[in-house]
């Protein structure tokens, strides 16, 4: 695997659909030599499209101003593609049909420590890697959308991954300015989208017994919680909701009536009646407002908010290393009595 002999340096994107070509900028941005396949007629132009309109922001946020956001290579056979990389995210249609063909492909013309990792959203790895020479470098290494933005990336080894594929992949995406975080267990959907889902569950049933409009339920998220779930995660949220006894104190006073809440959710029928309805409402939500009109809002917000935890996160390194520096320098030198100063008479 990947090691200080070895660095990563040439990366393919094999899939160049929203997710690809979001892989594509960023690693490029990042410095590295990348290479896109995708066999769909246009797809080089559309990946090209996609990495000039997210360069602005890969710039704002710490990409190499010097690189060329067209220096990358496309071609369109992903087994010629791979020739010579050091990495491998692949990024196909999420079924497993497909992504079995693909695999053994890739994997029998790859020495064995590069990694092949899919951005998969929910597939299990271990039926992925099926019919590979190596199963143990197939790993999930799922990102959030888009990937250029999000921090997020969840990997996840399956069954027969190696411990240097899995580290390999936290490694390379931390390098890539990711927030990577390790999956111990394969599950449908992984962490995240199982979350969402979970909500999102919620919400409809909210909608279908008419307790709430689908806009007033999207309300109920970006303009309460969702703001806080930006900065921190539901445990530590509930510990800061305890007070100075954290979420010890939370649980005992609050867990009880919580309980009687999860005893009531829903878990609705998405009948074609009630999927009308949700489109329905999230159409009046949108008020006219495109789809290229709403992730553009959505991207300029949201480089807002990851330019801001980025700053905030590097000032508190920057003091926690300031603290430690002056402790070490206290404890090699420790500070002398103060000399005595007697006025003359």
């Amino acid at each position: 695997m990947s090691h200080p002999n070895h660095p990563i340096r040439r990366v393919a994107v094999i899939g160049a659909g929203t997710i690809g070509a979001s892989w594509a900028a960023l690693f490029l941005s990042r410095g590295l030599d990348v290479v896109v396949s995708d066999p769909a007629p246009g797809a080089a132009e559309a990946t090209q499209r996609l990495i000039s309109a997210a360069w602005p922001i890969l710039m704002e946020l710490g990409g190499e101003a010097w690189i060329d956001p067209t220096s990358w290579r496309f071609e369109p056979d992903p087994v010629k593609a791979v020739a010579g990389v050091d990495f491998v995210q692949e990024n196909a249609p999420e079924r497993y049909e497909l992504k079995q063909k693909l695999f053994p492909a890739i994997d029998a013309v790859l020495p064995p420590e590069v990694v092949i990792a899919s951005s998969s959203s929910g597939l299990l790895v271990s039926r992925i890697a099926e019919g590979c020479r190596y199963p143990e470098r197939c790993i999930i290494g799922h990102p959030f959308n888009p990937p250029h933005l999000i921090p997020l990336v969840e990997v996840v080894g399956g069954e027969k991954a190696s411990r240097a594929a899995i580290d390999t992949a936290m490694a390379f995406y931390k390098a890539m300015g990711k927030h990577p975080i390790e999956i111990h267990k394969e599950v449908a959907g992984h962490v995240a989208n199982r979350l969402q889902a979970a909500l999102w569950r919620e919400a409809i049933h909210l909608v279908a017994e008419g307790v709430v409009s689908v806009a007033d339920v999207d309300a109920a998220v970006s303009e309460g919680p969702g703001l806080r779930w930006a900065l921190m995660g539901q445990h530590m949220t509930f510990h800061l909701g305890g007070g100075e006894g954290g979420l010890a104190h939370f649980m005992h006073h609050l867990l009880p009536a919580v309980e009687t809440w999860w005893d009531d959710l829903g878990s609705p029928n998405v009948t074609p009646e009630l999927q009308a309805k949700l489109v329905e409402g999230v159409t009046a939500e949108a008020a006219g407002r495109s789809i290229t009109e709403l992730a553009q809002r959505r991207d300029t917000l949201l480089t807002q908010i990851v330019a801001l935890k980025r700053a905030h996160d590097a000032l508190e390194e920057k003091q926690d290393l300031n603290k430690r520096l002056d402790e070490a320098l206290e404890e090699s030198f420790p500070s002398s009595d103060p000399v005595a100063v007697h006025k003359a008479d």
